[in-house]
């Protein structure tokens, strides 16, 4: 009996990471409201995720605003492009579908529809990676785009199922509302897994211990 009320059993330390995949999220979506701070909110989101939720490393809120801080500027001009894009394909599939409908259109419109769905599925892809990457590795927005580019191909046997938790987590959230609470840091949670084990083969091995480097490389632990 003393031993479930000891805050390190599993279903304490269960609950508490719980509690903080809700702060997280609850954190994420209030910075994510002026738009052009998507791109940096998602790379802070990714990197306290990493760091603090799974790692257990400082705190969530002096980890988020620091990346958030640090990776602004390429964040925003990312998240504001990805952010133009996504509402001209949203356009463009809401068009094809309707193209579709008629019958004398159905040939061209279903063509179409095809063509545009295959394009919202790259994008999203894109999107997985851009900012974990930017969160882990210091690049110009050039770089950026080809490293995600690059790694969403090269590894599109974890690209797949990461797209597939972002849906199931949009289709949850659509079905149950509050759930939006915790998807967001759940499903970057999720894909931090397979995210790390590509990342791995990106990184330079451990120069050290941290006492003797200076370095804390808490991202090779």
């Amino acid at each position: 009996m003393n031993n479930f009320f000891n805050l390190d059993n599993p279903f304490f330390a269960t609950l508490g990471k719980i509690c903080d995949l809700i702060i997280l999220s609850l954190l994420y979506l209030v910075v994510c409201l002026p738009i052009i701070t998507i791109g940096p909110a998602s790379t802070a989101l990714y990197y306290t995720v990493v760091k603090v939720i799974r790692r257990g490393r400082s705190y969530i809120f002096r980890e988020f605003f620091r990346s958030f801080r640090l990776n602004f500027k390429r964040g925003a001009i990312v998240g504001v492009s990805l952010t133009l894009i996504f509402m001209l394909l949203v356009f463009d599939l809401i068009f094809a579908y309707g193209l579709a409908a008629p019958d004398e259109n159905r040939s061209q419109g279903s063509m179409m529809l095809g063509l545009f769905i295959g394009l919202t599925v790259l994008a999203v892809a894109f999107s997985i990676y851009v900012f974990p990457i930017l969160s882990r590795f210091d690049m110009t927005v050039k770089q950026l785009i080809k490293a995600a580019i690059y790694m969403s191909i090269r590894h599109i046997i974890f690209t797949i199922p990461m797209i597939l938790v972002n849906a199931a987590g949009i289709l949850l959230v659509y079905l149950i509302f509050p759930l939006v609470f915790i998807v967001p840091s759940l499903t970057v949670l999720i894909n931090s897994f397979m995210m790390e084990r590509i990342f791995k083969k990106y990184m330079p091995a451990s120069e050290g211990p941290g006492e003797v480097t200076g370095k804390d490389e808490w991202y090779l632990e």
